[in-house]
């Protein structure tokens, strides 16, 4: 698969690394989290969008799909680079040990972020300038609008752009020289940051590498109305002459909702993009190919044929279903690329022409083992059904935890008849006695780990055996709890990376000694 053999990873994103600062971040511990990997045998670190955080702080709803998240960039490396005192990170506030607290952590690392800045500014030598300029003039085809659109943000109190004045949001020329102008040092600012942030990167990248560990990125299908991509795109997406989504992203009523979900993402003028040879999203993808080995493509149906739902209409209940860009889309970037490493996020409903499109470009799908149980034996996600070309889950950053959803701590969406023969299922294809469901993580990871899928991965609270506390998200939720789990350093202990190497052996999937 990819060039990665039979293998398996964990999935952890990185603002829920262990550290001082309130958040996970590229420093010490992101460096100590590769070192369990290799010391529990995996060879995939596998993690959200990168970006920054919008809506709900959630990485799916970013101001830019090209940008890295600047919360993440390393208070103790920018000490080492000259570019903070030792004192400015002494005494950090008291965060909490387990979860990211966004709005204290959003003041506290600008603050740093920006002393970060007017050091810079003060002694351009503290880092190598021309690496720098050279940063600037090589991402100038997404950092440029991205910096401008940051700066304006900040200019307007962070309004959406459709409310700034109508020469900034129809991006008229004269009108953007000016601003950029006007605003020039926040501009850079935004321009410096993003640079901390690829040196901070590609270092991490670079010892992952050396210790055999491949990465999975990750693309959503859509972007963020209020965005970089959006306002410097506009003729990409269905926007009326103010700027705004005439039809929205979503998905129909099913099983699990009466009205659909209504995400609210403008959605591509295909027709136009194509008339581009979909220059834009092959930037997408080239861009971050040079971050990550692997991508999963989010809501990868939608290529296929997408929900579209008029933008008045308050559910996705009065939507349609439309035919997507398909095969066309992947060949021609395929084409300018060469073969992508892509991994086909399949889940839902999925009819004959997503997994047609799926085999002709040979894209692993995935399979996740909390939905196995939901029906017959015939299920393609329980594990006898698996195919060797396949990612498959014990859950997804939008699961409960496998010991959650084992002990039902949350409410479900379905039906007590279906949950109990799911349980009576689960017990009988596992082989369960109490012990083994006292630990039924380890069942679940062993389960998985002996199938035939090249790939397996674990979500970090899986492989500690966590329970619903440590869910990182409700998907259809804006609760304070998304996106906020945080590892303790004390749970990445010897023990559990012991037990972990010893099935990922066992089982033909070890890392061989680099």
């Amino acid at each position: 698969m990819h060039g990665l053999p039979r293998s398996s990873g964990i999935l952890l994103h990185p603002t829920s690394l262990p550290g001082p600062f309130g958040i996970g971040d590229l420093g010490p511990s992101a460096y100590r989290f590769v070192d369990f990997l290799v010391a529990a045998g995996q060879r995939l670190w596998q993690m959200l969008p990168l970006v920054p955080v919008g809506l709900g702080f959630s990485p799916y709803a970013s101001p830019s799909t090209f940008a890295g998240n600047p919360l993440l960039i390393s208070p103790e490396r920018l000490v080492e680079a000259g570019l903070l005192q030792a004192d400015d990170i002494a005494s950090p506030p008291d965060f909490p040990e387990d979860r990211v607290d966004y709005d204290w952590v959003i003041v506290y690392k600008q603050h740093l972020l920006e002393k970060a800045y007017a050091t810079f500014e003060a002694h351009p030598d503290r880092v190598d300038e021309t690496d720098f300029w050279l940063f600037c003039e090589k991402q100038a085809f997404w950092l440029d609008d991205y910096a401008l659109f940051m700066a304006l943000k900040e200019a307007h109190g962070g309004a959406v752009w459709t409310e700034w004045p109508t020469e900034l949001a129809r991006r008229d020329p004269g009108a953007l020289h000016h601003a950029r102008q006007k605003l020039a040092r926040s501009f850079r600012k935004h321009q410096f940051w993003q640079y901390l942030f690829h040196r901070q990167w590609m270092d991490l990248r670079a010892y992952c590498h050396a210790h055999g560990i491949r990465l999975m990125g990750d693309i959503p299908i859509y972007v963020a109305h209020d965005s970089a991509d959006v306002w410097a795109n506009p003729h990409l997406f269905h926007l009326d002459e103010h700027g705004h989504p005439t039809v929205v992203a979503g998905v129909p009523p099913d099983y699990f909702s009466e009205t659909g979900q209504r995400w609210g993402n403008p959605l591509y003028r295909w027709e136009v993009s194509r008339e581009t040879d979909h220059h834009w999203w092959t930037q997408r993808f080239a861009a971050l190919l040079e971050k990550v080995d692997l991508i999963r493509l989010d809501h990868f149906r939608g290529f296929a044929a997408y929900w579209e739902i008029p933008a008045a209409e308050p559910t996705a209940v009065n939507g349609r279903w439309v035919p997507g860009p398909g095969a066309e889309f992947f060949e021609t970037i395929q084409h300018k690329l060469g073969p992508l490493p892509l991994v086909a996020e399949n889940l839902g409903v999925i009819t004959p022409d997503v997994t047609e499109l799926m085999e002709r470009f040979g894209f692993p799908g995935m399979a996740v083992l909390q939905f196995a149980f939901d029906d017959d034996a015939t299920s393609t996600f329980l594990p006898h059904n698996y195919i060797r070309n396949l990612v498959a889950y014990t859950g997804t950053h939008d699961n409960d935890t496998i010991v959650g959803w084992w002990r039902g701590q949350n409410k479900t969406t379905l039906p007590p008849e279906v949950v109990a023969r799911a349980k009576a299922y689960a017990r009988a294809y596992l082989d369960l006695d109490r012990k083994r469901e006292r630990e039924i993580h380890w069942t679940c990871i062993r389960t998985l780990m002996a199938s035939v899928a090249e790939l397996v991965v674990f979500p970090m609270q899986d492989v500690l055996g966590l329970g619903s506390e440590a869910r990182m998200n409700t998907p259809g939720t804006t609760g304070p709890h998304n996106w906020s789990w945080r590892l303790r350093a004390d749970q990445l202990r010897p023990d559990v990376a012991e037990r972990l190497r010893s099935l990922t052996e066992i089982y033909g999937r070890l890392l061989p000694a680099s």
